[in-house]
């Protein structure tokens, strides 16, 4: 982008390149509040992923056994999710080489 011809285009332009800082910083906002929602989800999840592990290893009745099974894989199911929401958590910044 070549530099502002008029008073006009260059007010626009610091108008523009405002609102991109304004966006950039509510997108790093929005990548903290989701790294600790991350967060906050993980820990607990590891938990009952584990202790529904461990019970899987314990004689159980078939009933008790799928139930296991269910919380286990929806457990997994979970995790997938929040792994997927790490790609979306650090915001890419615009490209500044023409300022």
């Amino acid at each position: 982008m070549s530099e502002p011809q008029t008073p006009q285009e260059a007010n626009e332009l610091a108008r523009l390149r405002a609102l991109v800082s304004e966006y950039e910083t509510k997108m790093t906002d929005a990548a903290a509040v989701l790294a600790r929602v991350r967060h906050e989800i993980n820990n607990p999840l590891a938990a009952l992923l584990g202790q529904a592990q461990l019970l899987l290893r314990e004689e159980l009745s078939e009933k008790s056994r799928r139930r296991a099974h269910t919380i286990e894989s929806q457990a997994k199911r979970i995790e997938e999710i929040v792994g997927e929401l790490r790609d979306i958590q650090t915001p890419v910044p615009a490209n500044r080489t023409q300022e």
